[in-house]
Formats: C-alpha cells, sequence, structure tokens
C-alpha cells in the first residue's frame, strides 16, 4: 500500500512509496485496531523532518513514513478490543512506551529517557498511509458527532496539556486563579489555546506578528471571545501596559526567540508553557541578569509540555466538544488547507512551507 515517507538527515527527501499492509495480528494480545486513514494533519513537526532538523527512522528501516496527526475509521478489531468496533472513528496518541518508570505507569509522554518513541518522528512509522495498526490501548474514540474535526484532535491534546500542566504545577500556590492569559501565536496550538482558555473564562490576548484587518486567524481568535494583537501595531511592552502582566502565556510560536521573550512579561507567580520545538542552530540574546532577578523574586513558573497521552487525547476531544457548543462554527474554520490523495504529497508540503495563510494543513487520503 501507499505511504509518505523520507529519508531522515536527507533535506527535503518527502517522496511516495509502497510499504507492506498492516497486519492486525502484529499487535500481541488479541489487542490490535485496523484503521483506515481518513484525514492525517501536518504541521511544523513534518516540515523540519523533511528539512532534516530531526527524526530517526525505525531501526531496520532507513525510511520513516510521516504523519503524527492520525484521524480514521476502525476497519477491524482483536478479539481482546472490548471498547472499539468497526465504523468506529479514532485518533491515535504519538508516543509509544520506553523503559522508565514513567512509561511503565502509563505516562510515556513525560518519559525520563533520552530515547523517545514517537510515530511519524521518531524511531517509529507515522500514519500517512492507507491503513495503520496500533494497539487499542493508544486509540481514542472520536464521537461520529465530531468528526469533521477529527483531524485537530492530537493538536487539541497538545493544547488541553499544556494548560493542565500549568494548573497542575501551580497547586505549589495553593491559590492560584489567573484572570489574563496571552497565548503567543495564532497558529493551530495558538488557536485552540485560545478556546480552551476562555472556556475556563480567562481574558485572553492572542498575539501574533500579522496585522489584524483582513486576518482569518484574528477573526476566529475574537469568535471565541479572545482578543487579537498584532505586535507590528502593538508591540509587547505597550500591551502589557494596557492590561497588566499576564498570569498565564501559553507559548505556540516555534520561534525560540518569541519564547524567550515571553519571560520578560509573565506576572508575580505567573506560569509559562513552552510549547513550541524549534529545530535548527538559531539563538538568541536575552536580558539574562533581568529575567533571573524578576524569576526567583517573583516565583515564576516555566513549564515545558510537549506530547500528549490518552488522556490529554480524551480531554482536547471534550473541549472540542464544548467548544463547538459555546462558539458553534468556529473551530471547523481552522481547517483551511485540504489536499486530496496521498500522491499529492508534494503539494501538501509546499502548503505546508509556502502557504502563509494557512491554519491547518491536512491531507485526505479517503472517505469514510
Amino acid at each position: 500500500m501507499k505511504a509518505v515517507a523520507v529519508y531522515p538527515g536527507k533535506p527535503h527527501s518527502i517522496h511516495l512509496r509502497e510499504i507492506e499492509p498492516p497486519q492486525l495480528d502484529s499487535i500481541p494480545g488479541g489487542r490490535g485496531v485496523l484503521v483506515r486513514s481518513l484525514e492525517i494533519g501536518v504541521d511544523a513537526t513534518d516540515r523540519e523532518i523533511n528539512e532534516a532538523l530531526y527524526g530517526n527512522a525505525p531501526t531496520g528501516f532507513d525510511y520513516l513514513v510521516l504523519g503524527h496527526e492520525s484521524f480514521g475509521i476502525v476497519e477491524a478489531v482483536g478479539p481482546n478490543v472490548k471498547d472499539l468496533q468497526p465504523g468506529d472513528y479514532v485518533s491515535c496518541t504519538v508516543r509509544r512506551p520506553g523503559g522508565s518508570i514513567y512509561d511503565q505507569i502509563g505516562r510515556n509522554d513525560i518519559t525520563s529517557e533520552e530515547t523517545y518513541y514517537e510515530r511519524g518522528i521518531n524511531l517509529r512509522h507515522g500514519f500517512l498511509t492507507e491503513r495503520w495498526v496500533d494497539d487499542c490501548e493508544f486509540m481514542v474514540k472520536v464521537p461520529k458527532q465530531l468528526k469533521h474535526l477529527g483531524v485537530l484532535s492530537e493538536p487539541a491534546s497538545v493544547c488541553a496539556k499544556a494548560i493542565e500542566q500549568a494548573y497542575l504545577a501551580q497547586q505549589r500556590l495553593q491559590v492560584w486563579k489567573p484572570e489574563v492569559a496571552y497565548v503567543m501565536g495564532s497558529g493551530q496550538i495558538g488557536l485552540l489555546s485560545t478556546m480552551m482558555l476562555r472556556l475556563k473564562g480567562l481574558e485572553v490576548y492572542t498575539v501574533a506578528r500579522s496585522r489584524k484587518a483582513g486576518n482569518k486567524k484574528a477573526e476566529i481568535a475574537e469568535a471565541y471571545g479572545a482578543t487579537y494583537v498584532s505586535t507590528a501595531e502593538t508591540p509587547l511592552d505597550q500591551l502589557v501596559k494596557q492590561t497588566g502582566k499576564p498570569q498565564l502565556i501559553v507559548e505556540a510560536t516555534g520561534s525560540s526567540q518569541l519564547a524567550f521573550q515571553a519571560m520578560e512579561v509573565l506576572s508575580h507567580n505567573g506560569a509559562l508553557v513552552w510549547t513550541s520545538i524549534t529545530g535548527g542552530q538559531g539563538t538568541a540574546t536575552v536580558p539574562s541578569d533581568k529575567i533571573n532577578l524578576e524569576w526567583v523574586l517573583g516565583n515564576k513558573l516555566l513549564v515545558g509540555s510537549v506530547n500528549g497521552n490518552r488522556r490529554h487525547f480524551e480531554l482536547g476531544i471534550q473541549a472540542l466538544a464544548h467548544g463547538e457548543l459555546a462558539f458553534p462554527g468556529v473551530t471547523e474554520k481552522l481547517l483551511t488547507t485540504r489536499v486530496d490523495g496521498l500522491e499529492n504529497y508534494a503539494e501538501l508540503i509546499r502548503r505546508l512551507v509556502e502557504d502563509k495563510e494557512a491554519i491547518k494543513v491536512y491531507l485526505r487520503v479517503t472517505s469514510d
């Protein structure tokens, strides 16, 4: 069957290839689930893997099948699968267990091992293919009523985890009730985070570079009840004078320089969550003495959050459902850029790289 893959370490090596069809009995214990791909999302991670900034092939292969944002329909299940049946819509978690104690208790999303295993990213093939098989442990059911948003399951899990991590860590303060939040970046992670923070009742400022006029991302942010702020029109320090320092910042810019810049505007007792993954060798100059002083004296917290486990996927899907009720039809506007058919992989990566207006780029593999 067809799959879209790269040769890790070789820049711009994305290609279409034939691979062996997945076998249900390849999953031990009768726990396998065979899924036909419907829609597979791509993002900056896929772009950077194709640029050879990171990513590794599974042992015994010289290629890596791309795709970590999955959505499909179940075609068959093993005899010991109890909660899924053919016809169910599902997404699938990305990271697979290693050998640390965290992996052993089902928290492979926070493995303490240097080597990690992620489908479509590192040492495990991804979902950008016609069909795939995995253990039912990693499958998450998507309600039929949400199938139009199913391809957002993985990014929603990232946002749900990032926000949860901030609130969990801030239990150190005993009383923490943030009122003002900044979301840095207006891509899919930024906008979904905006939605989830608005559902929590926070006053949210979605901060990005693009000007507001005629900006679809700005329209979506404000449809969620947030305030869109263009740094080209209102610099970050000026925004802080208007709003006061935020108690919570979710950084989702994809820029390490902006990630560090966010450290300069956080309030006392505040939490900053970094979600960006930046491949490459970029450097930035920061006022390190000032940041050091203010963060120590201000009891500020920095949390790195990546990946999500099954529960985070479930939280993300719940948030998508809640968002549909609170802001009908808004989230679907993130689905800006669809490409049809695995054979059109070149167009998929072109739109991902070149289309600056795109929010969510995804491939429709088959129809249900």
